[in-house]
């Protein structure tokens, strides 16, 4: 996609700092004519250092600098954030704020602005993202090519509708973590199995990063990889025997559907 010369980023924690980073590095928007605001030095001094983008603490100057603007704070700013902008600035928002709504965006924001409503993923930072995204009622055509383009560049991009947003947190949004303590747990069992730590924690990142690869390049069901994995009477079939009998299937989608709701009830709680 053609590059965005720059970008305002109001909240440079760890999300929009994944996200500067992937964007700069693919080339897609030019961090010399971007600029992040944050009320915290220390985050401020940290996106700098890590995207090369220069931060200030004003958020009306990101306003004034910028046309595209991240909108990364805690739901509970998100208001204040939105009025403090020029009323008749023709911005286009990508909002990563958790739980808060389209409506509730374009109510808050300037009658020329176009909002977006993304839920990203930290996989974002090396390529790897995992992202939904939904269109506010003035975002153009044009706007949601340039979000996907974005979005794509540092991995799966796909439009929902809003309604779907709290069940793509639960998945993808929180999923990473879910990712995490299986590598751990697999890395656990290869140290009770004799393996050294960091042999172990390797074999098992490496492990489900392969498993995925197969999934997203051959378009095989994920069923229908497992079965080819698992030969009669043998270990692989013996170990799935005994996560069926703990409930791992269950217990991940409990995770999902538990997540998603509380995605829900966060935004309900914001409003």
């Amino acid at each position: 996609m053609k590059a965005v010369p720059g970008v305002g980023f109001i909240g440079t924690g760890k999300m929009a700092t994944a996200l500067a980073v992937s964007w700069v590095r693919a080339g897609l928007i030019d961090a010399s004519r971007s600029l992040g605001s944050d009320p915290a030095a220390a985050s401020r001094e940290a996106f700098c250092e890590e995207t090369g983008i220069g931060v200030t603490a004003s958020n009306p100057e990101v306003w004034e600098r910028t046309d595209v603007v991240v909108l990364a704070v805690k739901p509970h700013v998100v208001e204040a954030v939105l009025r403090s902008a020029d009323p008749g600035g023709q911005h286009l928002v990508i909002s990563i704020a958790a739980g808060i709504g389209l409506k509730r965006l374009e109510k808050w924001a300037s009658e020329s602005a176009r909002l977006v409503r993304v839920m990203p993923n930290t996989p974002a930072m090396v390529g790897k993202g995992a992202s939904g995204f939904s269109r506010g009622s003035r975002a153009t055509d044009a706007d949601m090519a340039m979000v996907q383009g974005m979005l794509a560049a540092v991995g799966e991009a796909f439009e929902v509708p809003e309604s779907l947003l709290d069940a793509v947190t639960g998945l993808s949004g929180s999923g990473p973590a879910y990712a995490y303590l299986m590598i751990e747990a697999m890395s656990d069992g290869g140290v009770a199995a004799g393996l050294p730590r960091e042999a172990a924690t390797r074999l098992a990142a490496q492990t489900l990063l392969g498993a995925a690869a197969m999934v997203l390049e051959t378009g095989h069901h994920p069923g229908a990889l497992k079965d080819m994995v698992s030969s009669p009477g043998g270990t692989t079939i013996a170990g799935i025997h005994q996560l069926e009998r703990a409930g791992f299937r269950a217990a991940v989608m409990d995770a999902v559907t538990t997540a998603a709701a509380r995605s829900r009830e966060l935004g309900q709680a914001s409003g």
